[in-house]
């Protein structure tokens, strides 16, 4: 997931489904078929947002499928392949406290309990075993992988502060 402008991205359109404008999506959302679960979605399109009404969606064997309102045929369909989906920051649900959306990880400053700063989160990604997120070190020498371990690693998150601190050697 990535933020844009209050704009949270949970995949994009990736094919056509069938002759009646269904589309295809590559979802990011965990299960895969929860990006359905969104009545509104907005389509980038040239640069800007465009609200969309999802009117009908669902998992269709490995992939997931959605009906958008206003497109009839395959045509209008095929489109919009490539198109980026997103929804709007306030229409997540709402996590439980100690739990962040990536998007509200990226771009915190990482400094280590020992108050050595490492750099600023670039993105997340997950593993098999846990969450990762890639930090750009603040002295430009590349990235520092580091492990979403609650607790273990990860000491404090200060969402106001845009802060997170870990236990962590900056060199590793």
């Amino acid at each position: 997931m990535s933020t844009n402008s209050g704009f949270i991205t949970l995949g994009k359109i990736s094919g056509v489904f069938g002759v009646k404008g269904w589309v295809k999506i590559h979802s990011y959302t965990d299960p895969r078929e929860g990006i359905v679960k969104y009545s509104t979605w907005y389509l980038k399109q040239r640069g800007e947002w465009i609200e969309v009404k999802v009117k009908a969606g669902h998992k269709q064997s490995k992939t997931v499928v959605a009906q958008l309102d206003g497109v009839n045929d395959r045509n209008q369909a095929e489109g919009m392949i490539g198109l980026e989906i997103a929804v709007k920051q306030e229409q997540l649900p709402k996590l439980p406290k100690g739990s962040y959306y990536w998007s509200e990880l990226q771009g915190l400053t990482v400094s280590t309990v020992d108050n050595i700063e490492i750099g600023v989160i670039d993105y997340v990604f997950a593993t098999g075993a846990n969450d990762v997120l890639v930090v750009k070190k603040s002295d430009d020498s590349g990235e520092c992988l580091i492990p979403y371990l609650n607790g273990d690693v990860i000491k404090k998150v200060d969402l106001l502060e845009s802060t997170m601190i870990v236990d962590w050697d900056p060199e590793f």
